[in-house]
């Protein structure tokens, strides 16, 4: 039988732009980001805090700190799932992020879950 490492969590990550919230001759491109975290480790674990790196196409960087997401601190058992949608506003059409949540697990051990970047994008849609 395979053992599952004790902290492990994985992230998906689904985006969307927002057109009706976006305001393009103003420079204004709304996205939503939709997260979801799956506790595959062995070990209860609860998230404290999130870390974002927001970068659009003109190189503008964002650093984005602070407790838990959307004003919780999930704490997941092992095989639990949560699932949240925010969003981000950008200056461009298309930009980046990545990030990291800051992690706990029940016997105390802290852990840092790296979030992949995944890139915020207006669909094109050809005429």
């Amino acid at each position: 039988m395979e053992s599952r490492p004790a902290y492990a969590v994985d992230i998906e990550v689904a985006t969307r732009f927002l057109d009706e919230q976006s305001a393009p001759e103003q420079d204004r491109y709304v996205f939503a980001y939709t997260i979801h975290i799956h506790n595959s480790g062995c070990v209860p674990a609860q998230l404290l805090s999130r870390r974002w790196r927001i970068t659009d196409a003109n190189g503008k960087v964002q650093e984005v700190r602070g407790e838990g997401v959307i004003g919780q601190q999930p704490h997941l058992d092992p095989g639990e799932d949560f699932q949240y949608t925010s969003g981000a506003v950008l200056e461009t059409d298309l930009g980046t992020m990545e990030g990291s949540y800051a992690m706990v697990a029940d016997d105390g051990t802290r852990f840092e879950v790296p979030i992949p970047a995944f890139t915020l994008s207006v669909p094109r849609t050809l005429h």
